[in-house]
């Protein structure tokens, strides 16, 4: 199968950033690999880069630079979340990394209404005003589960001035009825949050499994 330029070009730029793994914990590109569909017995397996999904570069960029910035506050480093709010809510945008191996999973993840006030599916603004109801983008910490409204969750922390009302805004990780699947199929788009992560239900608990508290999590969009 032939690789059009901008797959080749991705897929330089990814394998390229695994050397950076060594001075930084933090992915700067989405890379996996697994064993090939078919191979002779004698030929060893090749890693294949995934070329999709990828983080926006300059997302990535942002990510790393605050992740070395809070490094000292960051308990768990070998899996990282990065909330791509660029795309549609429509699309996985919600990425685990794992930074010792590469591997990731993508989700769907919903903003929030004061983010979004004509629900047209895509975050306009940020804010980390109280009663906003918005999503506010930088670093945060992932701190310890409760159980609320809905069900097992997940507080955070904002590291950042951008969302240092986090906390007290119980801005959390959660699962909820309009960030499931079906609701993009019916809809075209996720319902919104008041400003927390909400994510479908299968999601939730691998996040709460690989994201738990002292991990890091990081949050933006680019124009």
């Amino acid at each position: 199968m032939s690789l059009t330029r901008r797959q080749i070009i991705e897929a330089g730029v990814a394998t390229g950033a695994l050397g950076l793994m060594t001075s930084s914990p933090l992915i700067a590109q989405i890379v996996a690999t697994s064993a090939p569909t078919t191979a002779p017995a004698t030929v060893p397996a090749r890693p294949r880069i995934m070329v999709d999904p990828i983080v926006d570069p300059r997302i990535v960029t942002r990510a790393r630079a605050a992740f070395d910035r809070h490094r000292a506050r960051i308990i768990h480093p070998e899996v990282v979340g990065i909330a791509d709010f660029t795309r549609a809510s429509a699309e996985p945008r919600f990425f685990l990394l794992d930074t010792n191996t590469g591997r990731v999973t993508r989700h769907l993840v919903s903003h929030g209404r004061g983010s979004d006030p004509g629900h047209t599916g895509f975050l306009q603004t940020f804010s980390n005003r109280f009663g906003s109801e918005a999503s506010s983008d930088g670093a945060y910490l992932t701190s310890e589960y409760y159980h609320g409204k809905y069900g097992r969750s997940m507080r955070v922390r904002g590291l950042d001035p951008s969302n240092s009302n986090a906390e007290a805004r119980a801005i959390v990780v959660h699962t909820a009825w309009y960030a499931e699947p079906g609701v993009v199929a019916q809809t075209g788009r996720l319902g919104r949050s008041e400003g927390c992560f909400a994510l479908p239900n299968q999601s939730l608990q691998e996040a709460l499994a690989r994201l738990g508290p002292g991990h890091f999590l990081y949050a933006d969009r680019v124009a």
